[in-house]
């Protein structure tokens, strides 16, 4: 078993690169971290490019030998601490992470659903990733998201989905209110969250509607509420005027999971 035990190694530096957004773009992959995401990996076919074990890791056994024996049949990289520690983006690691291909094989909506999430400048890793997960949940199967949003490949993102990017088909766009008036030929209504309204989200029906989630400080942008066929608002009793940005998004998603199994 070769063991790579310099920072300065070529495969060590790509990887290391991949922290960056510009070079996750340039080389169309992304990094996961942890066993059990990199299962999930596994399991849902994800395009493994490389996957990188710390040497003292198995040694101690923090990898248990079924991980072992599955991750044999990829292309395994092994590091000593010292470089594992120059590569993870996470405090207290497991000792193996991998490489993964972006999934850019669909970049075309599916209109066959109920509903599509889209978001408009979501800007928090957390908030994307809360999302996307939530989306998953509700076995939705697809995301749009405006090129100003978070990087859906972000580390703190991938974490944060619990495996959802895997089965998540991210629809990354450069201008979202066109590929709005795109959706809305194919029979779609946009609907937008706004408080200049008196719709709530409990009165509206969801079928065939596209939800769009807002920017965190500004909400939806002004040129995609001019195209909304529809303006609603998540009614609250409290003084507190708007909700984070995924709260917002879990609370519409389930109010169409509510009347799905009504």
């Amino acid at each position: 078993m070769q063991v790579i035990s310099s920072k300065d190694n070529e495969i060590v530096k790509n990887i290391r690169k991949l922290k960056e957004k510009k070079y996750r773009d340039i080389e169309n992959c992304y990094v996961i971290e942890g066993i059990k995401l990199i299962k999930e990996a596994i399991d849902e076919n994800a395009k493994i490019k490389e996957i990188v074990v710390c040497e003292e890791c198995i040694n101690s056994g923090e990898i248990d030998k079924d991980t072992m024996y599955e991750i044999a049949k990829y292309n395994v990289i092994y590091v000593t601490e010292k470089v594992f520690n120059a590569i993870t983006d996470v405090k207290t690691p497991q000792g193996i992470l991998a490489v993964i291909e972006k999934n850019a094989s669909n970049k075309d909506i599916d209109y066959s659903q109920d509903i599509i999430i889209a978001l408009d400048g979501v800007q928090d890793p957390g908030n994307m990733g809360t999302i996307l997960r939530t989306v998953d949940s509700a076995d939705l199967n697809q995301i749009i998201i405006s090129k100003d949003s978070a990087d859906c490949y972000n580390p703190k993102v991938v974490r944060s989905t619990m495996g959802a990017i895997f089965r998540v088909n991210i629809i990354e766009v450069d201008n979202l209110k066109e590929t709005l008036e795109a959706v809305k030929q194919n029979k779609f209504k946009v609907m937008v969250t706004a408080l200049d309204t008196n719709e709530s989200i409990y009165s509206v029906d969801y079928n065939k509607k596209i939800i769009v989630i807002g920017n965190e400080a500004n909400g939806v942008s002004k040129e995609v509420q001019a195209i909304a066929n529809e303006k609603v608002k998540i009614p609250m009793l409290g003084k507190t005027e708007s909700l984070n940005a995924s709260v917002a998004a879990g609370i519409m998603i389930y109010e169409y999971v509510r009347r799905r199994i009504s």
